[in-house]
């Protein structure tokens, strides 16, 4: 019950004397005191609930306690609505105790009730008729009186509709929940064995707002993913067709294998630490959620990636067949700006690949001391490369101009990604208009 006075929540039981004294630390006295309640007291009060078993009288004893919800609970409930994430509150708690305590952590809106479906008990979920519960499961906020069936049941329905459902728990009755979850998460301090076993993530130190941490990761590891998959999809695609045109047309490939295996070194190994290791900002949090179909390469990233991957054609395939002439050089120094440039392009996109939406890709970068000291090992290596290991890369030492020119293309690739992305894309995937069926009967 909410006291109107001081806007506390009270939580009210009744019930047989000597089970409820023994949860008591503390009583009223007839002037209406609070005392604590020593052993001295606890006995007192054994020997009159005794006296009064003893005259053949029941004995009912009641009690109230303050309930406080820790504000760092409110705090994340708010978080993850924020990111577009429902939060739905599960308890064996009766209907007011549930519907308080929802509302006082913001899952419940003062003015949602029973009656608008938004807080149920689990016999009444239960209850429904299959079709019924699917339609009425998204409305639910509160479900009371629940059994660790109803929690089952509703992890069943919301993954049926679609929804990428997590579920915390920390007692046994909720691993069968946990597991059926896509992602269970169990306490670390009061979580049971059998929880922790049944959850996919155990939150040590039993903080709720911790959750929000985890959303924020979560997120945080799965742009990255999609950071690099653009970045690496651009150097290989750009790579196998300057490769495929020049040897279809000219009999020769002006990228040899050492230097592929150069390009793939330094790009999976050092472009996937700098990309990856991104910390989670904020703005991962103005996202809406990710739907369990959709795919991992989003429009976005084919535009960027298709973009910046034609650039570096054009730019390289003009200069294997027109370099020489152009530069007044030999083919082997062409060969030589050729791959100098390539791996240029390279270092420079992986800025654009920081940011897959953004306009600014230089945000936060100051923070981000891995990925610029990732950048510089990665441009002193391919200095290197092609200054001092001319056997080895099959490389020409360039002069002042030369390299001035490979980094004026590579650079180029900053204002073009900047262009691209005022293009705007649709939402739905681009497979998502091939009719796959049709395809396979054909």
């Amino acid at each position: 019950m909410k006291k109107v006075e001081d806007d506390t929540v009270h939580a009210h039981w009744k019930g047989a004397a000597e089970m409820i004294l023994e949860r008591c630390t503390h009583y009223y006295d007839l002037e209406g005191n609070v005392n604590s309640l020593n052993n001295f007291g606890r006995m007192k009060f054994d020997q009159i609930i005794q006296g009064m078993a003893a005259s053949s009288l029941r004995c009912i004893a009641f009690a109230h306690k303050q309930i406080h919800v820790d504000p760092g609970v409110k705090t994340a409930v708010e978080d993850c609505q924020y990111a577009g994430v429902n939060v739905k509150m599960i308890t064996g708690d009766n209907v007011f105790t549930a519907t308080a305590i929802a509302t006082e952590c913001g899952i419940l809106k003062l003015n949602e009730e029973m009656d608008d479906g938004s807080v149920v008990e689990g016999v009444t979920f239960r209850n429904y008729a299959e079709e019924e519960r699917m339609e009425k499961v998204d409305k639910i906020c509160v479900m009371a009186r629940s059994s660790p069936f109803d929690k089952l049941l509703m992890v069943q329905c919301l993954k049926k509709k679609g929804h990428v459902v997590a579920v915390t728990g920390d007692g046994t009755n909720d691993s069968p929940a946990l597991k059926e979850a896509d992602i269970g998460l169990s306490m670390g301090i009061q979580g049971t064995e059998v929880a922790k076993e049944s959850s996919d993530i155990v939150i040590l130190d039993d903080n709720f707002a911790s959750l929000a941490t985890v959303l924020r990761w979560g997120r945080c590891v799965y742009n990255n993913i999609q950071k690099f998959i653009q970045f690496q999809l651009t150097v290989n695609v750009a790579a196998l067709t300057i490769n495929f045109v020049a040897a279809v047309s000219a009999g020769e490939v002006p990228l040899t294998a050492v230097q592929l295996l150069w390009v793939n070194l330094i790009m999976d190994t050092l472009g996937a630490l700098a990309l990856a290791t991104e910390k989670p900002t904020m703005e991962l949090m103005e996202k809406p959620p990710v739907g369990r179909k959709e795919p991992l390469i989003t429009n976005v990233m084919w535009r960027n990636l298709l973009a910046q991957a034609f650039y570096q054609i054009v730019v390289l395939l003009t200069l294997q067949f027109k370099g020489e002439s152009i530069f007044g050089v030999n083919e082997k120094v062409n060969d030589t700006l050729i791959f100098n440039t390539f791996v240029l392009c390279q270092v420079f996109n992986e800025f654009n690949a920081r940011k897959l939406e953004k306009k600014n890709v230089f945000e936060g970068i100051h923070r981000s001391k891995l990925f610029l000291g990732i950048i510089g090992i990665t441009i002193i290596l391919q200095v290197v490369m092609v200054e001092f290991l001319k056997k080895f890369a099959d490389t020409e030492r360039l002069n002042w101009r030369q390299w001035w020119f490979c980094i004026g293309i590579a650079a180029a690739s900053w204002p073009i990604g900047w262009l691209i992305k005022c293009i705007p894309v649709p939402e739905k995937p681009i497979f998502s208009y091939v009719n796959w069926n049709k395809l396979r009967c054909m």
